[in-house]
């Protein structure tokens, strides 16, 4: 038997970005959830993954959205990560998104954004893997560190200067 708090320490150790998942919620009004699950999947069709936790507060609505928002934050987006991780309070105004180009909820400030459709869901364990075919892209160009979460904790990277 493996204890879960062990585990827990050991996947710690694996540095990841940090995202925020949207997903529209009625008129001009959008929810968003703080994940460090995301992941690519395929170029050709694409697609990506990210993982739901059954114990989430809004497990139910991002489970069942038929098209989400993946979000990938910038370090200096820490505070916006924290309020999206919380239960409760995952509410966004209007001033912290746009919509994109496939209709999906853009964040303000983020490094990139992959607007997609729901093709799966698998149940794994305490989690939902979701993955989706993405329709629409979008990146910032200027130079500007990542939000990683390593160990429990907020960690930077040097600031991207390619």
């Amino acid at each position: 038997m493996i204890d879960s708090r062990e585990l827990r320490n050991a996947f710690g150790h694996f540095g990841t970005g940090v995202a925020v998942i949207t997903v529209p919620n009625g008129d001009n009004s959008a929810l968003g959830l703080t994940v460090n699950s995301f992941a690519s999947v395929s170029l050709e069709p694409p697609m990506l993954s990210w993982c739901l936790g059954r114990q989430s507060d809004l497990a139910e609505i991002f489970s069942t959205a038929e098209n989400f928002t993946v979000n990938i934050l910038a370090a200096d987006q820490r505070d916006l990560s924290d309020e999206m991780a919380r239960p409760g309070g995952h509410a966004l105004t209007p001033a912290q998104f746009t919509i994109g180009a496939a209709g999906g909820i853009l964040l303000n400030g983020a490094l990139a954004q992959f607007e997609c459709h729901l093709l799966n869901r698998v149940d794994a364990g305490d989690h939902i893997i979701l993955i989706g075919g993405v329709d629409a892209v979008a990146y910032c160009t200027k130079a500007r560190a990542p939000l990683i979460y390593f160990r429990g904790n907020y960690s930077g990277l040097k600031e991207d200067t390619a």
